[in-house]
């Protein structure tokens, strides 16, 4: 469930906003690798420019740098060494509302896999991929807030990760309720099973973060919310 939070992601793909930006992130596709007089040349762009947009997809995480002398000399009078951009290998993707069919992918491939080795039914294999991710989840956020921290902490710690990861989570008379969910088509075509495997995530993320005694995940579908809701305990 590591992903860069959403509005990182915006960040990212509103770096494409500028047509020459957009140009020389197709050239980066083309290219294993490229330099900012690469850039011009290939682009027809003063050299300044070509290097302030390479610059800004390295700023918005769409582009690496590192740095080499192109002379294949070392020393004094080898030269300067030339900036080299690449385009990242990270993903960077956005939906309104915030979707995350990637992490139902992942566990749902998880389970195939685990269902085949272990020879387990797939419902079971799916429960156990969710539960587990879910409490890496929990535990990571619990890190953050530290091993000792008191239920307020420990609430917002779950409140945070389900937040980082799309739920839209909001405060109703002591719940959490979850105002997206981030599997809406998939939950719409297979409601039981997708529901499901979201209780095991969300009970994943409170155990891991030490939550049971601030709030309980239950299934509670209404229209337009999440089909789990956080009771307080």
């Amino acid at each position: 469930m590591h992903e860069a939070p959403f509005v990182d992601r915006v960040r990212g793909v509103a770096a494409l906003d500028h047509p020459v930006t957009q140009s020389v992130y197709r050239l980066l596709a083309e290219r294993e690798e490229l330099s900012r007089d690469g850039a011009a040349e290939a682009l027809g762009l003063a050299r300044s420019v070509a290097a302030f947009h390479l610059d800004k997809l390295v700023d918005a995480g769409l582009a690496d740098v590192r740095f080499e002398r192109l002379t294949g000399r070392s020393g004094p009078g080898a030269g300067r060494t030339a900036k080299l951009y690449r385009r990242s290998a990270t993903e960077i993707g956005v939906s309104l509302p915030e979707r995350r069919y990637d992490l139902a992918g992942g566990l749902l491939a998880e389970a195939i896999e685990r269902s085949t080795h272990d020879a387990v039914p797939i419902g079971l294999a799916l429960r156990l991929a969710a539960t587990e991710t879910g409490r890496r989840v929990g535990e990571a956020a619990r890190v953050a807030v530290g091993r000792r921290s008191g239920r307020a902490k420990r609430r917002a710690a779950v409140v945070g990760a389900l937040e980082h990861h799309g739920y839209e989570p909001h405060l109703r008379g002591g719940d959490v309720v979850l105002t997206n969910c981030p599997f809406h088509a998939l939950a719409q075509q297979h409601r039981d099973l997708v529901c499901g495997m979201n209780l095991e995530l969300l009970s994943g993320v409170i155990v891991g973060a030490d939550g049971a005694d601030v709030l309980e995940p239950r299934l509670d579908p209404q229209p337009g919310l999440c089909c789990v809701r956080m009771k307080a305990t």
